[in-house]
């Protein structure tokens, strides 16, 4: 391996970096998105269970917000509706709206990162080509090449070239996959806060000649 390094020159080094920094990237995303850890499955049944006849204390509220990215939202539209008693539909919509937004957000966290790196990579590579192919006219010269300039300089152009590909191929792989899992857990999110504004209104004082 350290050969190869050698073989492909400085280069080769930020193509290094990148695909350090990428795999760190890939591996805090494949722990943070956990599913268990963003929306689990049965969390609006089990919020939709506590509030059925009264809202929950604020401790309640509290823990449903520390224990996923879904529970933010929804305890966000809890924490609405009991602050605000007369809260209208509208207002308790921008509420879930509000902390939803602020979730994806969070969801997204390094996925830029890792999508420049995907793009990156390739242009480095090509950088590293271009350099070598600059070595290789080097070495030819009126009276005869320099066999070993020559052929330092196709290894540069190479090794450059391929392991920007190797670097630049998974992590776009893994920045699509990683952006579809995030709109999937918008949705569902947004799914889970449709389900929670007619039930958390009958909870909201009426106000007299509105209907609300």
């Amino acid at each position: 391996m350290f050969s190869i390094i050698q073989a492909a020159g400085w280069p080769i080094w930020p193509l290094i970096l990148c695909s350090v920094v990428a795999l760190a990237l890939v591996i805090e995303r494949l722990s943070s998105l956990r599913r268990n850890r963003i929306a689990p499955d049965t969390l609006v049944d089990e919020v939709l269970g506590v509030t059925r006849s009264s809202l929950p204390s604020a401790d309640v509220v509290n823990k449903l917000a520390l224990s996923s990215a879904l529970g933010g939202v929804l305890a966000q539209g809890l924490r609405a509706v009991i602050a605000e008693p007369r809260i209208s539909e509208e207002g308790l919509r921008q509420a879930f709206e509000s902390a939803g937004r602020a979730a994806v957000h969070h969801l997204e966290r390094y996925l830029n990162a890792l999508g420049s790196i995907a793009t990156a990579a390739p242009l480095l590579g090509l950088l590293g080509t271009v350099i070598g192919m600059i070595e290789i006219f080097g070495a030819q010269t009126p009276g005869g090449g320099n066999p070993a300039q020559l052929a330092h300089g196709i290894s540069v152009a190479l090794y450059n070239t391929a392991f920007g590909l190797i670097v630049a191929i998974p992590s776009l792989l893994f920045y699509r996959f990683f952006r579809g899992r995030v709109d999937e857990y918008a949705l569902a999110m947004e799914l889970a806060a449709e389900r929670m504004v007619p039930h958390l209104m009958r909870f909201a004082v009426k106000q007299p000649g509105t209907g609300t």
